[in-house]
């Protein structure tokens, strides 16, 4: 018998949809290392990078008898991590919007005492959060969010490069998320 690293990509998707777990395991180690590589250039965080893989394959083998390739395993596979990439990209677009207008309610809303009082509570819960936040980041998310400065003026005051402004606002905008997660429910609640 042929060994499968020598079996081509044609010959792996029939053994896979058979069944074979050799198959699958020799598509897996030929394009894991490449998929992932492709994953992390988009999003620039391993760990999503290695999810989508994960859930790549794990995709791959539950549904191995339905697979219908079309093109090339490489574009078939290419294609679906960037699928995976554009909804996580699309994903973290809504809940940066959805923080951005949790602080802007923060900061805007006005009503009847009650809701002055819940306002204040609020503010005063999303203001610990962003003072917990590491100096750096805080000082770069504050001058972004309050100040209303864009990525290239905070690079230029800060002298940092503007990339390293995006990846702050970024991680401070995911450790908010984390942090205040509960919050945005509570908030759509109580304004229902």
């Amino acid at each position: 018998m042929i060994p499968l690293n020598a079996v081509s990509d044609q010959d792996l998707v029939s053994l896979l949809q058979e069944g074979n777990e050799a198959a699958y395991v020799e598509i897996y180690n030929r394009y894991k290392w490449l998929l992932h590589t492709h994953a992390y250039r988009k999003l620039g965080d391993r760990d999503a990078a290695n999810d989508i893989v994960q859930d790549l394959f794990t995709s791959l083998w539950s549904k191995r008898e339905d697979v219908f390739i079309t093109t090339t395993l490489s574009a078939y596979l290419y294609t679906a991590v960037r699928n995976r990439v554009l909804n996580i990209i699309e994903h973290r677009f809504v809940e940066s919007k959805h923080i951005d207008s949790l602080l802007n309610y923060a900061n805007g809303y006005t009503s009847a005492t009650d809701h002055l009082v819940r306002e204040k509570q609020l503010m005063a819960i999303i203001q610990k959060e962003i003072a917990e936040l590491p100096p750096k980041m805080r000082e770069v998310f504050e001058l972004s969010r309050k100040s209303h400065l864009t990525h290239r003026e905070i690079a230029q005051q800060l002298a940092i490069s503007e990339e390293t402004v995006k990846k702050q606002i970024k991680n401070a905008l995911k450790i908010l998320r984390v942090r205040l997660g509960l919050l945005v429910y509570v908030v759509l609640i109580t304004r229902l």
